[in-house]
This record gives C-alpha cells, structure tokens and sequence, in this order.
C-alpha cells in the first residue's frame, strides 16, 4: 500500500492529531517538572548557603575573625559543591576554595542577582583541571555576600552543575521520548493504516459483488467487534433484508404469471363466447355478469397482493399504532361472521379474556382474523360423533398475547406444508376444490409481522390452530 494512501486514512490523520497532542501534552509537562525542580532545587541551595552563612557568622561571633578564617579554611578542603571565600577590603582573597572570581560579584552585599562563573581550588591548593565539559560549559554558582564590621567580605556560595546536570538529562530524555514516539507513531500509520485499507478493499469487493447481483454475498466480519464489524452487521441485516423483499417481489411475480394466468384465460374466452354471433341475448348477459365478478375476484386479489407487499416492507398509509382491545375487536369479528358460520353448519364459540390490550392497528389485526375465521369455517367438517366447530380464544401466554383461531377440519398434518400454507398462493391439494385465492395466511401472517409479532399454525388433532401471537403486550385502562 502506498505512503500517500495511507495518509489520506481517517486513521492516520487519527494518529498524526494524537500523537501531535500528546507531543504538546508531554513537552509542556517536561517543562513544568524542569521548573518545578529547578525552583526546589534553587531554595534547597539557598537553604543550604543560609544554614552555611549562619554557621560561620556564629563563629565569627565566638572567635572573631582567627575562628573564620579557620573554620573557612577547614570547610573548603571537604568536598561538595559549597564554595567559600573572605576578602579584604581590596578583594584580595585570604581563605576559601575560590580561585578566581569576578571582583564585580564582591561588590553588592546579599544574594548575587545572576548565576556567576568561577574557578576553584582543588584539594592540595592548586588550581582544579577543568575537564572537556568544564571548557565547552563554564562552571557556573550563585552565593551570599556579607560584609563584616571590619569592611572584610565573606561569600558563601554553592555550584550550579547539578539543577545543569538535572536539565540536561530531561533535556536528552524528552528528545529521545519524542522521536522514539514519532517512529512509534510512524509504524502505527503503517501497520493500523494498512489494515484498514485492506478492510475497506474487503466490504469494497463484497459491495461489488452484491451490487453485481450476488444477494448471498456478506461483508466480512473479523470478528474484533470495532467499528469495521459492527458496520458490516449492520449492512448484512440490510442485505438480508433486502434479499427476502427481493425473494417476495420474484414469488409475487411468478405467481401472479401463473395463479393468475386460469382466471383471466377464463375472462377473455366468457368474452370471446359472449362476442359469438349464435349467442343469445340471456347468454351474453350472463358472460358479462360472469366476467364481471371474475373482475372483481381479481381486483380483490391485486389488493390483497398490494397489501402483503407494502406490510411485508413496512410501508402503509395506516394511521399510526395505538391501544388496540383485543377483546373487543375479536367479539366484533365473531358478531361479523356468526351468520356465515351458521349458514354453513358451523358452531362459532369464542373464549375471551378482557381488558386484553395490544399496540396496533385495529382494521388491520380485524382483517388478519377474518381471514383465519373464514379459513376455519370453510375448512370446518362435522363427522360421525361430532359436528363443525370453530373456536376463538384471546389470552396471555407468558408476555405475549395470543389470539388463536381452532377448526376440527382435516387440518394440515405436515409441518412443512403448514410453512408453506402461508406463502403467496400456495393451496394444498386438500383445498383446491374450495373457491380462495390462497392470500389469506399471507395476508394475516403480513400483519403479524408488521406488527413485530408472528402466525403460529399448529395441529389440532383433528383440525388446525392458527395462533396470532403478539409481543409485549399493554393492560387495557
């Protein structure tokens, strides 16, 4: 993968903007902890100057000048970082381990206003060797100049090389933490850019593909659970979904060319005989009335196709969901449909619960169960021992609602076919003989999902059970 490519990435610029912050967050912590330390270390150093210059001051008071100059002497043969200095009024240096200094810094009493250079003795009295570093970084002190009584001056100071030590080190430090997290930075560019390229390129070509036709095709999923996954779902429920409306637009299709094509063959051949020159004027009247209901069947069935379709995509022009009363809409149902069940020998009972309420749609759930009463009646048989009986019961099962519509017909035995009754136009053999157009269970199977629910159908032994099952259900007020 190119350079260029890689930092067009969401993922290097991501990168680039950290790791710019935390190179700002850093240096400026860097620096307050430089300061920080510096500043303690100063009022340690000054702390130990004020001690040193006490020290000596209770001496001179003990002794007078003998007892300084004595112990100044003695001081500035041990070792460390402390310098010692008196000097006669001239400033000609008689005791300390200052060498040479400025004559300028003897000048103002109290605490010297700039760092100073110096040079000091070593142990055995001559000279201290300045080393490479001494050349090319000067030593550097800052002290405390008092004047004694006599107009003689005491200087009591310490060197500066370990606060310069100190910052050299997190000097050095910070420049090494910079550019080792710039290469880290620079590699994670590389490493977390090409990886998210190579997923792009993956959903591009599984996109392609899909595009191309291929609706079983997924994007991949890596299983990480990042954002590259959690897309990817995403869009595979989208394609899942796509296939299946996609699968129902083709059985739409197909069964239109061909549970269609009878009826209106049978259309134009009632027109073509009431066309016919021998044909009585009765006859023709009664082709016309025939093609006209045959209209009307296939107009009712363009509807209801219409119907499953726009639920099946959740697209419709119903009004909104609101409280729906089961029972009631259920007593309603009955009331409708008890003169039909009687014409028909039919025993129409129903068991109800009240106060049983669903979110929903109150034309669309009544519509579902007429067409599973009508199944019912239509499918209903009275034997030796018993006569046609169709049930309707309302009651919860659990957290659900169940609305369950049982016949004792000869029922679907097959769980099979009893998945496929519910499909576009699918008549089984045992009811090919009775008029339908086979959209009622699609029909009522539409509306259970639309409304998040679903058609359960179930042997009776004898007859079948279909049950509107509906999810989470309200208490009626």
């Amino acid at each position: 993968m190119a350079l260029p490519a890689i930092m067009r990435t969401t993922a290097a610029r991501l990168s680039a903007l950290y790791v710019v912050l935390f190179s700002v967050c850093a240096l400026i912590l860097v620096l307050y902890m430089t300061s920080m330390s510096e500043r303690m270390l100063t009022a340690q150093t000054q702390s130990t100057i004020n001690e040193e210059m006490a020290s000596l001051g209770r001496a001179y008071q003990r002794g007078g000048l003998p007892t300084l100059v004595r112990l100044v002497s003695i001081r500035s043969r041990q070792p460390g970082a402390n310098l010692y200095l008196i000097a006669d009024r001239n400033g000609d240096i008689l005791a300390g381990n200052v060498q040479n200094l400025n004559p300028s810094i003897l000048g103002n009493e109290g605490w010297t206003e700039v760092p100073f250079a110096y040079q000091s003795f070593a142990e055995n009295g001559e000279a201290a060797q300045q080393t490479a570093a001494d050349t090319t970084s000067p030593r550097d002190a800052i002290a405390l100049v008092l004047r004694l009584p006599n107009s003689m001056t005491v200087m009591v100071g310490r060197d500066l090389g370990e606060p310069k030590r100190f910052r050299t080190v997190v000097q050095r430090a910070l420049m090494v933490s910079l550019g080792t997290m710039v290469l880290a930075a620079f590699l994670i560019w590389l490493v977390v850019g090409r990886r998210a390229l190579r997923r792009i390129d993956e959903l591009s070509g599984a996109s392609r593909r899909i595009i191309g036709g291929d609706l079983a095709q997924r994007l991949p999923v890596a299983g990480t659970g990042d954002e590259f996954d959690r897309l990817s779902e995403s869009l595979n429920a989208m394609i899942v979904r796509i296939a299946q409306l996609n699968e129902g637009l083709k059985q739409v299709s197909d069964n239109i060319a061909h549970d269609l094509k009878t009826p209106l063959t049978r259309l134009r051949n009632r027109a073509e005989a009431a066309l016919a020159d021998d044909a009585s004027p009765e006859a023709r009247r009664e082709a016309l009335e025939s093609t006209i209901q045959g209209s009307e069947q296939l107009i009712r069935t363009f509807n209801s196709i219409l119907m499953i379709s726009r639920l099946e995509a959740g697209q419709t022009t119903v009004e909104p969901f609101v409280p729906v009363d089961l029972a009631a809409s259920v007593l309603d149902v009955i009331d409708l449909y008890e003169p039909a069940a009687e014409e028909a020998g039919v025993t129409l009972s129903s068991a109800v619960e009240a106060a049983v309420s669903v979110s929903g749609n109150r034309e669309l759930i009544g519509q579902a169960l007429a067409n599973l009463i009508d199944n019912a009646i239509k499918y209903s048989r009275a034997g030796e021992d018993r006569k046609a009986e169709v049930s309707v019961s309302v009651r919860k099962q659990g957290e659900d609602v169940v609305i369950e519509v049982a016949d004792n017909g000869p029922g679907i035995p097959d769980a099979i076919d009893r998945e496929r009754a519910k499909e576009r136009f699918v008549r089984l053999d045992k009811s090919r003989s009775l008029p339908g157009s086979g959209l009622g269970l699609s029909i009522a199977r539409a509306v259970m999902l639309f409304h998040g629910g679903r058609l359960d159908l179930q042997a009776n032994n004898p007859g079948l059970r279909a049950a509107m099952v509906f999810p989470h259900p309200k208490e009626a007020a």
